[in-house]
């Protein structure tokens, strides 16, 4: 698909998708006979990642690291030269579970956050609605 679909399928502007494309985060699989980009279903997917650690606060750098993690160990083929060693696949996982645990503790966070601001809208009205108009 071309970027304009992609865009509309992860709602990320032309500009973010192309500084995503920049910085080697996503890399589209490959280019129409005119020489455009053209995306795959898993390059969507990968967009996505980006997308959603990007409100959690993760930079740029550990999202590139976290795909780079889960990119190792989905070409993890036992018995092939892409074959990983044992200390090698449990370092990997051991990063993807610490990546898991920090999103886990930042949608926490937010969760918190949020919590906060519902209660404070709610005094809002509630002064709005002992207030004489």
């Amino acid at each position: 698909m071309q970027i304009g679909e992609v865009a509309a399928r992860t709602e990320l502007p032309l500009r973010t998708i192309r500084q995503y494309e920049d910085s080697g985060l996503v890399v589209p699989s490959a280019a129409s006979p005119g020489g455009f980009p053209l995306y795959t279903d898993e390059d969507v997917s990968r967009l996505m990642v980006v997308r959603r650690m990007k409100p959690l606060g993760f930079t740029l750098d550990e999202t590139r690291e976290l795909l780079t993690a889960v990119d190792r160990l989905a070409d993890d083929r036992p018995g092939t030269d892409t074959e990983l060693d044992p200390g090698e696949r449990a370092a990997l996982v051991s990063r993807v579970r610490r990546y898991e645990q920090a999103a886990a503790e930042r949608v926490a966070e937010l969760r918190a956050q949020l919590t906060r601001a519902e209660e404070f809208a709610a005094s809002l009205r509630a002064r709005l609605t002992a207030t004489p108009a």
